[in-house]
């Protein structure tokens, strides 16, 4: 299973340094050219790799860490997204009135066709996300939400690999809700830093 982090603003960063925490390889890649995202990708670790947009996207699983107006130029770069899972760290504040009354991982979908689109990672903030998420024997948790039946599994996997305790919400409309970002709207989980103690 390959990797791909597009974006490499805070919360992009702080995903890489989950991976590299792990020896786990990413790619990382943006609007830039991977010569300016070299230096950073260095200083976080050895197994984060600056590449091209269109090299990153090889990868199996590709996490969105871009600004939410920017997903739909990421979009079109492959002309489809079959067998690819997709992972919104994204947030929006744009009213719903401009997302056709979705919510934002929901209209966000509707840009990466054919993809297994799940919500994950996004609920909290970057520097919390960056650090260990392995504190006094629990594990910080990532809610995960997604329409898609088979593509959850696979993301909490790549979660608990990261050392995060998963913890499953159902579809994007349901417990999907409970960590959108909507307009100035915040849904009841972000920001909540919880810890899932093992048993």
């Amino acid at each position: 299973m390959s990797y791909a982090i597009i974006g490499f603003g805070k919360i992009g960063q702080a995903l890489a340094h989950a991976f590299a925490r792990k020896n786990i390889d990413v790619t990382v890649a943006s609007r830039r050219p991977p010569e300016a995202l070299e230096p950073q990708a260095r200083a976080i670790g050895p197994t984060v790799v600056a590449r091209s947009l269109q090299k990153a996207l090889e990868a199996d699983t590709i996490m969105l860490a871009v600004p939410f107006e920017q997903h739909r130029e990421v979009a079109k770069i492959l002309p489809s997204w079959k067998d690819k899972t997709v992972i919104d760290a994204m947030n929006s504040q744009a009213p719903l009135v401009e997302m056709d009354g979705l919510l934002s991982s929901a209209f966000a979908a509707k840009a990466f066709i054919g993809a297994r689109f799940v919500k994950a990672f996004n609920h909290l903030i970057a520097a919390t996300l960056a650090t260990d998420p392995v504190v006094e024997g629990g594990h910080r948790v990532v809610f995960l939400s997604s329409d898609a039946e088979d593509a959850t599994a696979p993301v909490a996997a790549l979660a608990r690999q990261l050392g995060f305790a998963p913890v499953k919400l159902g579809k994007l409309d349901e417990g999907g809700a409970l960590v959108h970002a909507r307009g100035h709207v915040w849904g009841p989980f972000i920001f909540q830093d919880l810890f899932k103690k093992e048993t």
